[in-house]
């Protein structure tokens, strides 16, 4: 980066930072990752399947399960983001078809939802979030359903906001103005930060938000990233955000 783009990039950053008053997050993949979460879950969930719902695993393995809910996906657009909707009507759908015992789909909803919200936070998440939320409004915004009371960390936000609850979900800009409704800011007053280009950066930066780009995975260029949106920072870790905001 040249020294002018350089000068006006930070001169954009120190009067964006006055401005600031809501700092917003996205969970899978910003907060911890989610695809070792995921795939214990559905292991988990499986195991229980096979001794307690055994004709379903037995005509079901757990790919044959995600096919079946990619399937669903696509003769109802509401699923992409009804998620705990769709595993529940998906695991309805396979008990029927092998007339297993219908009670057992809330028994194994119960043991994937408790398994789903059994994560490991990055080592950044809980120093940072300590001193964000003694100075800013924060919130969350997930187009997943992880259960931050069960990960232990709902008190360090002021508003959770989850797109299965809602019935719109990231980009849409909706429910990111639904967030800074709730928390009393402008648009242009909140920050938000995540790690996927076109649900989360374009999406905040189309509803009038700021965007920080977490960047965790050091990928280059940025996966998807719309070529008409640029994050307002990049960040490699929730570090970056306490020295960007200064705190």
């Amino acid at each position: 980066m040249s020294n002018s783009k350089n000068k006006a990039f930070l001169l954009h950053l120190v009067t964006m930072k006055n401005t600031i008053k809501a700092v917003l997050f996205d969970l899978d993949d910003t907060l911890w990752a989610v695809n070792p979460v995921l795939e214990r879950a559905e292991r988990l969930m499986y195991e229980w399947l096979t001794t307690y719902a055994p004709k379903v695993a037995q005509k079901n393995s757990i790919a044959d399960l995600r096919k079946r809910r990619k399937a669903m996906i696509e003769q109802e657009s509401r699923y992409r983001i009804e998620l705990w909707s769709l595993r529940y009507a998906s695991l309805v759908q396979a008990f029927d078809e092998v007339g297993e015992n219908p009670a057992g789909v809330d028994r194994a909803m119960t043991v994937f939802s408790k398994a789903r919200s059994e994560v490991t936070l990055y080592e950044d998440v809980i120093p940072v979030l300590t001193k964000l939320q003694k100075k800013y409004a924060t919130g969350s915004i997930t187009n997943g359903f992880a259960n931050l009371q069960q990960i232990g960390i709902e008190h360090y936000f002021h508003i959770c906001l989850a797109a299965h609850q809602l019935g719109y979900a990231k980009p849409d800009a909706e429910i990111f103005h639904l967030a800074c409704q709730q928390l009393h800011v402008l648009t242009k007053e909140a920050v938000f930060i995540g790690d996927d280009p076109e649900n989360d950066i374009a999406g905040a930066k189309n509803a009038g938000l700021h965007a920080f780009w977490i960047n965790r995975a050091d990928l280059h260029p940025p996966r998807h990233m719309p070529n008409h949106i640029k994050p307002d920072a990049v960040l490699h870790s929730l570090y970056d955000l306490e020295y960007l905001l200064m705190l």
